[in-house]
């Protein structure tokens, strides 16, 4: 009993034969830079008034990602933070932050709205 209980959701099976299987936290495969599809948006909400840059639709592994955003805050020489599948940037970087990631091989980022 000294393994903590795995089996989240589970109540009970009456089938003798019933296997659980476990799901593991894969990381997702990075896709090449080139195939990657990134957006960049600048966003207010739920900031008090302050813009931030946002990069969203990354495909990969959280490690990668960090990198990224990493990479991003350094050439801004900006603040920022990677959380819940987007890089976040203070301030409005939107047209420099384009320009670096195409110039990095993410040819098919884009800007979304003004």
């Amino acid at each position: 009993m000294g393994k903590k209980n795995k089996r989240k959701g589970v109540v009970f099976s009456t089938n003798p034969d019933y296997e659980y299987t476990h799901e593991e936290n894969q990381e997702m495969e990075t896709l090449p830079k080139q195939q990657q599809v990134l957006r960049v948006q600048i966003d207010r909400k739920q900031r008090r008034g302050k813009e931030v840059t946002l990069v969203t639709g990354f495909e990969g592994s959280t490690d990668d990602l960090k990198d990224l955003g990493k990479m991003l805050k350094s050439k801004c020489g900006v603040g920022g933070s990677v959380k819940n599948g987007e890089i976040i940037i203070q301030g409005n970087h939107k047209t420099k932050i384009i320009d670096l990631l195409k110039g990095d091989g993410y040819t098919q980022t884009k800007g979304i709205g003004g």
